[in-house]
């Protein structure tokens, strides 16, 4: 368990303990001083290491310029080895600073009398491309040696024209005659021209570069029929269309032409490839017409193969804008029933078609037409793809090959979509998992309990009567100890949870236990207490972390568990809450918070440097303030009645016209407008959180806005009953129409919304004002209500699927951190910021950073000297730039102004912008101080004052301003 647990808790770590840069450097460049070849090339392959922890360009500069001095003196096995470094470096390029040296370094070699390193300083260069575009000497070189006559260096200079014209709009305009020449000519071999015949792929820098390119794979289609040149050419039209956009219609055109006509089947396959591409890239450049001549294409084939890569364009379609082009009406055409069209034939005819892949492309394509076309003569194809899916299931579930589990996926993923968008057939579909589940093979049965709980989370339609199965099946799985029977033991017993609405059952929790004690390990079993905590069944949850404090080796194991075990015991407590009895509330609460403090306690010791699970204690420590509101807004209600206002309060409160008076006594009043303004700083920091948490996927991030939106639900029940009931508005707290439930929790929160709005609105507006003892009454009843609901701990909470994080850079910066910079005070300070993204194992998961976001800002610590008068633009620093970054590295610069003498408190913050334009304040920050020292002119101008000597006329012109 431990082992299995460490990818978890040691998530955020980026490896062992950084060394010092330039150590690791030396070491490195000893390597390539060394007189052993082996040790060279061991330095050399070590570099992209090296890059990887230090990507700042003063130590890339150096290390590349090294390379490239070995590169230049070495023998071409290193300059090969250099050469792999840098493609596999090539996003750190760009940080290269002396472009010029490392160019000249390795161009050296191009003068070689040997073919094979003239051929790898090509390469070489043509890594480079993005680097050196315009480079003539480059260009001139790739030019001379597409002419030589050694077959290594002109393929050499193929794959540098290539990356050449990608990134030179130059180049490509004047190498495109060369390379037209050379296909054209006798004299090139066929294999030659097959490998030139790609170069044209990149003319796409303008309209009339494109359009001469085209004419020439045109008329390279029609001269050279064989397969080869067929398949080639035809791949870099599609290529070529495919970046300069502008004639994608036609080149779908050619493909549906060719794949009708063309008797070849490498050539069809080809068409195929080329028409997928298309429809991922651009669906809305498909016609009506091309969706029909590829359906009639498909219905005419006798090949299953073809057939099926045919299918897989149209699935790709039919879930994008072109099938509702499809099946809109054209001008002057009656309206067609929806089983007429020859794609629903298509698809209902290959959805029970004895080859796997192309009934599951059948009814993928149904499934989208019936979740994306509403109109009411395609509704009965939802009848048929729920058939058709059966049909897949029975078939598939009984097959442990790795060809039907992929279909089994597709299958089950269709369902979901088909259930999400009709739910009316969530029972059917259900019934007919929970059927096939008995006899299913282990490795279906795991992917169809995934499904399950992905049904059942999103709509409620596991009967408590289905339970019955599930715990038989449990019962029968629980006997065998392998890998597969325990990952089913999970996927289970999560579907067990999501179909158990309320409390788990006795029952169901001891034969959960049993068969936990008998088959599983302590992993198993940790997976399946998270799965509960998630759920919101924290009395099972308890019990299994209790059950494996005992199991781990490692101390910060241990206090996770503990403090987990708390938390769940915390959030039992509150599940014996009960409307109108509020001292057993409060009882409640303080007995879940005693928890919270034993389990807050358990987590901090269970943070590493590595890992400070900062999201964990920032979500906890906010639910135990937010049970401490709710306990205090409670007493302050029970105040209210023990103490209620005189029987004149209201007369007072609208004679004085002030709604206060209303609460009776002072002390009533202060205490509650503090508890409404508590709730509304805990919705500001529940925001914080959200605004944190990059990294955390939807449902985390959709828990913290409800735990936000309960706080304001509060602060304005407040405010509508008691504190200023004229002016509170519930439009802005009205719930968005039928917005998409995505979990039983957001469902049972969401309810409790409505109805406490519900209820405040109703009093507002019969009793007008509302007598003291309604408004307490349906406060409390709404912290019991919220209360009640079982908080969610959800995945981020237990685990990082996606790693962000920023590493900054400042120049100038100390050797020592406490040092301050000097400046004098009539210089500006340019501050340069460079910084570098890293990732984890799955970047961009839930989304990608689009921008960076930089905060500088200047706070004098310490002063220096006299006052003089400055202008106030003078006396502080806040600055704030967008940076893009680029291959993960950004770098902008600030001038600073430190026109007061002394010390001064520099703060950098980052923060990211998304590819929805949302801000995460991510961090880091990043803190140096400057200590801003009076120019010596300035100083012996104040000195001759003090002594009593005049300036001169031309001393008295010049004063630090003077110059500006």
């Amino acid at each position: 368990m431990a082992s299995s647990a460490k990818s978890f808790l040691a998530d955020a770590g980026y490896g062992e303990q950084e060394l010092d840069a330039n150590s690791a450097l030396m070491e490195l460049d000893k390597g390539l001083r060394s007189g052993k070849l082996g040790e060279q090339c061991e330095a050399v392959v070590r570099f992209p290491r090296l890059f990887q922890k230090y990507p700042f360009p003063i130590l890339i500069n150096s290390a590349f310029l090294k390379l490239a001095d070995v590169f230049r003196v070495g023998n071409n096995f290193l300059r090969l080895c250099v050469l792999k470094v840098t493609q596999q470096s090539e996003k750190h390029l760009e940080k290269i600073l002396n472009v010029d040296e490392f160019v000249k370094r390795v161009f050296s070699v191009i003068h070689s009398n040997d073919p094979v390193a003239r051929a790898i300083t090509l390469r070489m260069l043509g890594s480079m491309a993005s680097i050196i575009p315009e480079r003539k000497n480059a260009h001139h070189s790739i030019r001379q040696s597409l002419d030589s006559h050694d077959n290594v260096e002109v393929e050499a200079a193929i794959f540098a024209a290539a990356n050449f014209s990608a990134q030179s709009k130059d180049f490509a305009v004047g190498i495109c005659n060369k390379i037209s020449e050379m296909i054209q000519g006798l004299a090139t071999p066929v294999d030659l021209k097959l490998k030139l015949i790609p170069i044209l792929q990149h003319m796409h820098h303008d309209a009339s570069l494109a359009s001469s390119s085209r004419q020439l794979l045109q008329q390279l289609v029609t001269s050279y029929p064989s397969t080869k040149m067929v398949i080639v050419t035809l791949h870099t039209f599609t290529l070529l269309a495919a970046s300069s956009l502008v004639d994608i219609p036609k080149q779908i055109q050619l493909l549906l032409q060719y794949l009708k006509n063309d008797p070849r089947k490498a050539v069809k396959r080809l068409a195929i490839q080329d028409l997928k591409l298309l429809a991922n890239k651009t669906p809305h450049t498909w016609s009506r017409e091309n969706i029909q001549a590829l359906c009639e294409s498909a219905l005419h084939t006798p090949y299953d193969s073809l057939k099926m890569g045919m299918l897989s364009v149209l699935s790709t379609l039919s879930g994008t804008i072109a099938i509702k082009q499809y099946f809109s009406s054209a001008p002057g055409t009656t309206a067609t029933t929806a089983r007429s069209f020859d794609l629903v034939k298509l698809a209902q005819e290959c959805c029970y078609h004895t080859n796997r892949g192309i009934a599951a492309h059948g009814v993928r394509i149904l499934t989208n037409i019936s979740a994306s076309c509403q109109e009411k003569d395609l509704l009965p194809l939802e009848q048929d793809a729920v058939f058709g899916l059966e049909a897949l299931l029975v078939l598939c579930s009984q097959d442990d090959s790795p060809g039907a589990q992929a279909t089994l996926k597709i299958t089950l993923t269709c369902m979901v979509k088909l259930v999400k968008c009709r739910p009316h057939l969530s029972q059917s579909v259900v019934e007919s998992l929970l059927t096939q589940l008995q006899s299913a093979q282990d490795n279906a049965r795991i992917l169809m309990c995934h499904c399950l709980a992905a049904i059942a989370m999103q709509l409620p339609v596991l009967a408590d009567g289905m339970l019955g199965d599930l715990m038989d099946l449990y019962k029968l799985i629980g006997q065998s100890a392998t890998d597969k029977k325990q990952e089913l033991l999970v996927s289970l017993a999560t579907v067990i949870f999501v179909s158990s609405q309320k409390a788990l059952s006795t029952e169901i929790k001891t034969v959960i236990k049993q068969q936990l004690e008998n088959a599983s390990n302590g992993w198993t079993a940790y997976r399946i207490a998270r799965q509960a905590s998630r759920m919101g069944n924290h009395d099972m949850a308890r019990e299994l972390y209790q059950s494996l404090l005992t199991q781990v080796a490692s101390e910060h194991f241990y206090f996770w568990l503990n403090s987990l075990k708390e938390f769940s015991h915390a959030e039992q407590c509150l599940t014996g809450l009960q409307e109108d009895n509020y001292s057993s509330a409060l009882s409640c609460i303080a007995e879940a918070l005693k928890s919270y403090h034993k389990g807050i306690a358990s987590l901090t010791a269970a943070s590493t440097p590595l890992n400070p699970l900062s999201f964990q204690c920032g979500f906890v420590k906010l639910r135990i303030d937010l049970l401490q509101a709710f306990s205090q807004l409670i007493c302050t209600c029970n105040s209210l009645k023990t103490s209620p206002p005189p029987a004149i309060a209201t007369t007072i409160a609208m004679t004085s016209g002030n709604d206060l008076q209303r609460c009776g006594r002072i002390s009533n009043q202060a205490r509650m407008k503090h508890s409404m303004e508590e709730f509304r700083n805990l919705a500001t920091r529940y925001g914080d959180l959200y605004q944190s948490s990059f990294d955390a996927d939807s449902a985390t991030l959709r828990n913290v806005e409800l735990q936000q939106q309960s706080c304001l639900l509060i602060s304005h029940a407040i405010e509508a009953l008691i504190l200023d009931p004229e002016s509170a508005s519930f439009q802005e707290y009205s719930s968005n129409g039928t917005a998409h439930v995505e979990s039983e929790y957001e469902r049972r929160m969401m309810s409790v919304f409505n109805h406490v709005l519900e209820e405040v609105e109703s009093l507002n507006r019969k009793y007008a004002p509302v007598s003291y003892l309604a408004s307490n009454t349906c406060l409390c009843n709404a912290v019991i209500a919220l209360l009640k609901v079982p908080l969610s701990f959800q995945r981020y909470f237990f685990q990082k699927l996606q790693s962000t994080s920023i590493k900054l850079a400042l120049s100038p910066s100390p050797r020592n951190p406490a040092e301050p910079i000097a400046v004098q005070n009539n210089q500006q300070l340019a501050l340069k910021v460079e910084g570098v993204v890293q990732h984890g194992s799955k970047p961009g998961l839930f989304r990608k950073i689009q921008s960076v976001c930089l905060n500088v800002s200047s706070v004098l610590q310490s002063k220096s000297g006299q006052d003089y008068k400055i202008p106030i633009d003078n006396m502080t620093n806040e600055m704030e730039q967008r940076v893009e970054p680029h291959n993960d590295y950004f770098s902008t610069q600030f001038l600073l102004n430190f026109v007061i003498l002394g010390t001064h408190n520099i703060t950098v913050e980052s923060s990211v912008i998304d590819s929805n334009g949302i801000v995460w304040k991510t961090g880091p920050k990043t803190t140096i101080f400057v200590k801003s020292l009076e120019d010596p002119y300035s100083q012996q101008v104040r000195l001759q004052q003090q002594q009593g000597q005049p300036p001169s006329q031309q001393q008295q012109q010049r004063t630090a301003y003077s110059r500006f």
